[in-house]
């Protein structure tokens, strides 16, 4: 076979070449269908093929599909700002289009820093977050990142800003009880704010629902109250990394709303165009913006591509698509199906130690022991195990790291559209049990 010039995740390996796909569905070249209970990398939240995206495509590359920001500004920038102001509600009323969500967590770092800047606080200049996190892989959105395994080959490079621990309770990092701990992982962020001093700290970010650093892990009631609390009496603003989680895949338009929290800054991505585009997002409150408004006028950041008339044309019509199919309250009914039904995986399969998630954001931890919560020894062999069954058995689910370090311990997230059926459901889970029945006949040649 002649080698690809193509650098692939994995050099040397085997890729299946796309052909197209429809729904929920991906198909290959040679004609096998794969259920695509993965939305990509959490990505694809309406879907493949949907006509009235494509359309919107045709219909502004007939107009003009780039123009440089500085110079022009176009109806479909004006329009997706628009509408993304009025499905995040509150106050966020400001947006900044990139090309991806690292692209979005950095420019929300940034234009934290510039908001203290602006009101003559330039010594606020740190960002404090969480350990088993991932904000992105460029450098300032990776200092950002808890994730020991991304963090590893650049860690001479990096700010240290992980620096509490997440809300973690299947495994708790303090090992204390969940029920009567009093959320102490929360009041850690207090202990950090203390030791570098609220006047040096910009910012606190954090995903609402941790996605592919920790295999969805749900904080409890309370948890982001008490974050928030925080931050405000330490004038500190509150940065939602929703990349993974926005617009409708926990069941919930952001998956703040569970909480009833209101962020300064939020970042999106991902299903912010279902995949159909590069884009993303960081939208900024009127408080926010008001010093940079009365100040310098202009956001130090941006991109030759940012706010692309033709990415934010594809964008609109995937939010106008959820929001017409009713698609935030199709997740969180399908996701209740769904996890209904890996629950009965569960007591069939020792080797699942916890089911938990939000909406069609679901995760599964992998364990030798149920009762113990024994990791597996090799936890990635386990997962790359799992995953690579599936792509056999036409169905692809997502890794994600797990374990008290962020390192020792195997998960994998399921998030298929938000646009799946009952019917859809019930393939999903056939073919995730032939998945885990043919994991399970593995089990006794694997380490312990």
């Amino acid at each position: 076979m002649e080698q690809s010039s193509l650098i692939k995740p994995v050099l040397g390996g085997t890729y299946p070449t796309i052909s197209h796909g429809h729904g929920v569905f991906l198909y290959d070249k040679d004609g096998k269908d794969y259920l695509d209970a993965s939305s990509g990398a959490v990505t694809a939240n309406i879907g493949h093929g949907v006509q009235e995206v494509m359309e919107a495509m045709v219909q502004q590359a007939k107009q003009v599909s780039f123009v440089y920001r500085s110079q022009f500004t176009s109806e479909a920038a004006e329009e997706l700002a628009d509408k993304m102001a009025e499905l995040t509600k509150g106050d966020l009323a400001y947006s900044f289009f990139v090309n991806s969500g690292s692209e979005a967590t950095e420019t929300a770092l940034k234009i934290a820093i510039q908001h203290w800047q602006e009101k003559g606080k330039p010594k606020k200049q740190k960002v404090i977050s969480r350990w088993m996190s991932y904000h992105g892989i460029t450098m300032g959105a990776l200092s950002m990142s808890g994730h020991p395994i991304r963090r590893e080959r650049f860690t001479s490079m990096l700010e240290s800003y992980p620096s509490v621990s997440p809300p973690y309770c299947y495994r708790c990092p303090l090992q204390l009880d969940p029920h009567t701990c009093g959320m102490v992982c929360a009041s850690e962020l207090e202990a950090s704010i203390r030791r570098i001093g609220s006047d040096n700290i910009a910012a606190f970010i954090a995903e609402p629902v941790i996605g592919a650093a920790g295999g969805v892990i749900v904080p409890p009631d309370g948890y982001f109250q008490k974050l928030k609390k925080i931050c405000e009496e330490n004038d500190i603003l509150f940065i939602a990394d929703e990349v993974m989680t926005g617009f409708g895949r926990t069941g919930k338009m952001l998956a703040c709303e569970y909480w009833d929290v209101e962020p300064d800054i939020v970042t999106f991505g991902k299903g912010m165009s279902g995949g159909y585009t590069p884009i993303a997002a960081a939208v900024m409150t009127k408080k926010v913006m008001e010093p940079i408004r009365n100040g310098s006028r202009s956001i130090i950041g941006g991109h030759t591509l940012s706010a692309n008339p033709l990415s934010c044309a594809v964008s609109l019509a995937v939010l106008k698509y959820v929001e017409e199919n009713e698609l935030v309250e199709k997740s969180a009914d399908r996701g209740k199906d769904l996890s209904r039904g890996l629950k009965k995986l569960a007591r069939k399969y020792s080797f699942i130690g916890d089911i938990r998630g939000r909406g069609l954001l679901i995760g599964l931890e992998f364990v030798q022991d149920k009762a113990t919560k024994k990791p597996f020894a090799n936890p990635a062999d386990v997962t790359n195990a799992i995953i690579g069954l599936g792509t056999k058995n036409g169905i692809l689910l997502y890794p994600a790291a797990a374990g008290l370090d962020g390192v020792t311990g195997s998960a994998i997230i399921i998030s298929p559209p938000l646009t799946i059926t009952e019917e859809e459901c019930a393939e999903l889970l056939m073919r995730i049990d032939i998945t885990f029945q043919q994991f399970n006949e593995t089990l006794g040649k694997l380490p312990s």
